[in-house]
């Protein structure tokens, strides 16, 4: 057949069709491809019958030619054979125009406004997407008028093109546009950037991407999200993957999304997570939400009272990947109280044969379980902390609020991911 260098569906989908002897037969209606290839090539033409209500489908074999104004068939309109949609066939318009699509490069998600099509190898093919104003202009019949008046400004409206190469294929039986082009490339984001995609996306769009994520990278793109959004998150996918999610986040955010659950789900959550980590929630769970208890993680390195230096760097070593936090060490004896701090630094450039007891400080500042976020909030500015222990009236700590927990408690988490980072998760 005849197809002119390129074409996009917008303009497509107005055109009449004529059949071979020139006699108007319809107009497009959509176009199926056939999924499973880099580029997928055009199977059926979809037509509004001229004088009739419904839709034709013809074979793609039955188009003779595609000019930048008319479809012509091959045959006469009597000889037109009905064809039908087959499993592993989409409809463009239906199936993948207005749907949305992660752009990896910019960290957004854009809606798909256009469909390319071109000739490849003889056949005709899907391409490339429009995502940019120039695609939007073009869909409403615009575009004319608006290069006009970008013109008389020395402009052009944008154009962007994304290579269906780089999309993910679709879900052929669900017929929705998989987001992505790479889940890896997902799971290399920054987590704010991650973030930010997830937040932007349909419910539905978001569900399919945190299924395909793994718990760690969902974990830390939730912990960059506001609330509401991290109850979305944890809503969209099924009880084992919700509790997968929640182990990996830190027990304070985790205990306050399970807090929030009406009591059925997160007892059924509870119980599907991993018996330490949904301990430490449940302990969490105990105190008011806005208390020292509320944001607190129990999540931190405590180190038995007599050890040396070196002995603290083993154990370190042996512990270190699992607290939020190691920037400061804790030594407790053995009821668990809290006698002493050094630094990580602190540890690192002492004697190694030094003993903890020789060179930890004993002057400590702590904050109590009852204590008000606002309290807590001024004791880490007061003393310009990273982390703050957590006692309970025998002394006993049970767990240090972050310098970011106070912020968020005090800030918008919009406005506290425009501050850096105090330390590393």
């Amino acid at each position: 057949m005849i197809f002119y260098a390129d074409a996009y569906l917008s303009n497509l989908l107005r055109m009449g069709v004529l059949d071979r002897d020139g006699k108007m037969v319809g107009q497009v209606r959509d176009i199926a491809v056939r999924l499973g290839e880099t580029f997928p090539p055009a199977t059926k033409l979809v037509l509004r019958p001229r004088g009739h209500k419904g839709q034709l489908v013809l074979p793609w074999s039955a188009v003779r030619s595609v000019s930048s104004e008319v479809v012509t068939l091959n045959v006469p309109a009597d000889q037109l054979a009905p064809s039908e949609i087959e499993p592993g066939e989409v409809l463009l318009e239906q199936s993948i125009l207005d749907k949305q699509i992660v752009d990896i490069r910019g960290h957004r998600v854009v809606k798909v406004n256009d469909l390319k099509l071109g000739s490849v190898g003889g056949q005709v093919r899907l391409v490339a997407v429009g995502t940019g104003t120039r695609s939007f202009l073009r869909r409403f019949n615009w575009e004319g008028l608006a290069l006009r008046a970008y013109g008389w400004f020395g402009k052009r409206p944008q154009e962007d093109i994304i290579s269906w190469e780089h999309v993910h294929s679709l879900d052929e039986s669900s017929q929705q546009l998989q987001l992505d082009t790479d889940r890896a490339k997902l799971r290399r984001l920054n987590p704010a950037d991650l973030a930010d995609i997830l937040g932007e996306l349909s419910a539905d769009d978001r569900a399919a991407v945190v299924s395909s994520l793994d718990d760690e990278t969902t974990a830390a793109a939730m912990e960059e999200m506001e609330f509401d959004l991290q109850k979305s998150v944890l809503d969209s996918v099924d009880a084992e993957k919700a509790a997968d999610i929640l182990d990996e986040i830190d027990p304070d955010e985790a205990a306050d999304l399970v807090g929030d659950l009406p009591q059925e789900r997160a007892d059924h959550l509870l119980s599907l997570m991993e018996p330490d980590e949904a301990s430490d929630v449940r302990a969490l769970l105990k105190y008011p939400d806005d208390s020292a208890g509320g944001l607190m993680t129990t999540e931190f390195v405590a180190l038995p009272a007599g050890l040396t230096v070196q002995q603290a760097i083993d154990y370190v070593r042996k512990v270190g990947d699992e607290p939020e936090t190691i920037y400061y060490l804790y030594v407790l004896d053995a009821e668990r109280r809290l006698v002493g701090v050094i630094s990580l630094r602190g540890l690192i450039v002492a004697r190694p044969e030094a003993l903890l007891d020789d060179i930890m400080a004993r002057d400590l500042i702590t904050v109590h379980l009852l204590d008000s976020q606002e309290d807590v909030s001024r004791v880490i500015a007061r003393y310009n902390l990273l982390a703050v222990p957590v006692i309970d009236d025998l002394g006993k700590m049970l767990g240090i609020v972050t310098v970011d927990d106070a912020i968020d408690a005090v800030l918008p988490t919009r406005w506290k991911k425009r501050l850096p980072k105090a330390f590393a998760r």
